[in-house]
Order: structure tokens, then sequence, then C-alpha cells
């Protein structure tokens, strides 16, 4: 099968390749792929940037979005079929979306939204779990609390917007003047457009921030909260909970708190808490995902597609920060409806 695979680590370490379709195990449901969505997360995987506690073994084929028609199950799977539509996140240490087929773990996996074509299935898995499990798991959002999201329009943004809306929250973001109408139509409340206003100046008494860049964004964003509030970043400072995420030795946690140690002093000092945020692959949460796309409560935006062969070109789109909006996807086949 065709694949792209990381041989080295680091920005010229992905090729493609020519591999053998993967084996599958008891548990393991076999997709024969129509489309990955591509994440800032296959770039950091690919720089090496979790190393310590992903220990991949090169060359291993990259890409955390999938969507596909399974092509054959495991001895021990239930509730699949040969040429059922299927989406998934797969688990760390068993990813693999670019290529033309991946053997995922059946609690991975769940069905494919109806309302959804298999391209637009491709660009949900990993933003949706996220944004679920930020919300829901972790910030246990309230209908009538604050919450603001950092870069609305982005993949992750776009679908924290209407997941905290569908959750009762009010809503900010920030955003460039082009996207203000996209991130409106999401559900924002409140618009921040990030090259004309400080959001530190102009927002206050929040619960819960997204923080999506990191640095001197996420102090500020610390100052945005109510006492008791919490923000949460997908990009770090890493800490102790993210260690033990990973079920990584407990050194590593002392590790990761001291990387986080200035942001979290500065969060106490404010009443406030700070939590760095990695997600976990969950079939059964897809399928809870899976009803409000298909109630049009949740929708996914997709920048652009590419085709399969030019995966790395669709990477170096994501990287260059070339997107405008939403998911980018490469596709196996014509998306036809």
């Amino acid at each position: 099968m065709k694949a792209f695979v990381v041989e080295k680590y680091g920005k010229d370490g992905v090729r493609a390749a020519e591999l053998p379709e993967p084996p599958v195990g008891d548990r393991d449901v076999l997709v024969r792929v129509s489309a990955a969505g591509i994440n800032p997360l296959d770039r950091l995987v690919r720089d090496g940037e979790f190393t310590r506690v992903l220990k991949y073994k090169l060359p291993f084929v990259l890409g955390h979005d999938v969507a596909g028609v399974v092509t054959r199950v495991g001895s021990a799977v239930r509730g699949f079929e040969v040429g059922d539509e299927v989406y998934a996140r797969p688990r760390d240490l068993r990813i693999g979306g670019f290529a033309e087929f991946i053997a995922i773990d059946m609690d991975d996996v769940a069905p494919k939204p109806d309302s959804l074509t298999l391209q637009e299935a491709a660009a949900v898995p990993l933003v949706a779990l996220a944004a679920r499990q930020i919300l829901v798991d972790r910030a246990h959002v309230q209908p009538g609390q604050k919450v603001l999201v950092h870069g609305g329009a982005g993949g992750l943004g776009s679908t924290v917007i209407q997941l905290a809306k569908h959750l009762g929250a009010t809503v900010a973001t920030t955003a460039n003047t082009d996207s203000e109408k996209l991130v409106r139509d999401l559900g924002a409340d409140v618009v921040v457009d990030y090259a004309k206003d400080d959001f530190s100046k102009v927002l206050s008494g929040y619960d819960l921030v997204l923080d999506s860049v990191g640095g001197a964004n996420l102090e500020k964003s610390l100052t945005v909260l109510k006492p008791g509030g919490l923000a949460i970043s997908v990009v770090g400072p890493p800490d102790a909970g993210f260690a033990k995420q990973l079920g990584a030795p407990f050194f590593m946690g002392l590790v990761m708190n001291a990387l986080s140690r200035k942001v979290r002093k500065k969060a106490k000092s404010l009443g406030v808490r700070y939590e760095f945020f990695f997600m976990q692959a969950n079939g059964s949460q897809l399928r809870e995902l899976g009803a409000l796309y298909d109630s049009g409560r949740l929708r996914p935006v997709i920048d652009s597609t590419f085709p399969f062969d030019r995966t790395l070109e669709a990477m170096a789109h994501v990287e260059q920060g070339r997107t405008k909006a939403g998911k980018v996807v490469v596709s196996m086949v014509p998306d036809n409806g």
C-alpha cells in the first residue's frame, strides 16, 4: 500500500513509501482510507516533540484523523462489518491515517455520521474529541458560563465554539476581520479582532479559556478568568497530568511540572488554574458526537482538500499558516457527496 511515513524526526523526515498492509489483530478493524485530516499534531509528532513520552518506532505512518470503509474485522470485533463507513482518531502509537489502509482498535472507531461525506468526516475526529473532552470532561461547562476560545476559525476553535454553544455557554473568540462572519455563524457571541484589539483589555470574568497559541497569549489569558477559572492550553507547556495520562514514569511528571512552573505560579497568584490538554482516542464519544453532526448541532469547517499524493503539500499548507478556516483534508477519492 502507499503511505507517508516518518523516516527520521524533523521537517524533512516524511517520505512516500510502499508498505505491506497492516496486520489485523483480534480486536482490530481494517479500514480502507477514503480521507485523512491534517492536524498541527502531525507536525509535532513528525518533529519528535513527544519522544520522551510517545515511543514511536521509526519508520511509522503519520496521520491522526481517518475516515473510510471497513474491509476486514478481527475475530473479537463486534458492532462493525465489512462495508461499514467509519471514522476514527486512532490511539497514540497506532496512528497511520496517511496510508491506503489502517488497522484500528475497535474501541477507537465509530460509524461515520450519515450527514457527512467521508471527506467531511475525516476532518472531525481529533478536533471533535478534543472539544468534548475539554468542555465536558475537564471543564464541566454549564449553561450560562463564559468561554473564551482563541483562534475560533481554526479546526479546533470552530468546533469548540459550536459545542460550547450547544452546552449553553456564552462564547467569545479571537479571530481576524475576514473570519468574523464565520465565527459568528458558528455561534460566537463576542468576537475580538486580534489584529486590532487586545483581548485581555476588553474581556473579563470568564470561566474557561482555551489557548492554542501559548507563550504571552497564554499568560494574558489567565487575567481574563474569574476567580477559580480554568485556562487550558493544547500547545503547552505540559504538566504532570500529561505524563500521568500517557503512563510515563513518575520522574517525567516532575520534568513536565518544571516546564509549566512559571504559568502555574502566575495562575495561582491570580486565583485561577492552568492545565495542559492532550486528547485521547474514544470511539464511544465519537458516536455521541456523530449524533450532534447528524442533528445539525455541529458542522465541520473545511479549508481545502488535497489529493492523497499531495499529502506533504497539504501538511506544508497547514504548517505555513495558509489555512484560512477549519481543517485541511487529504482524499483518496473525489468528494462526490
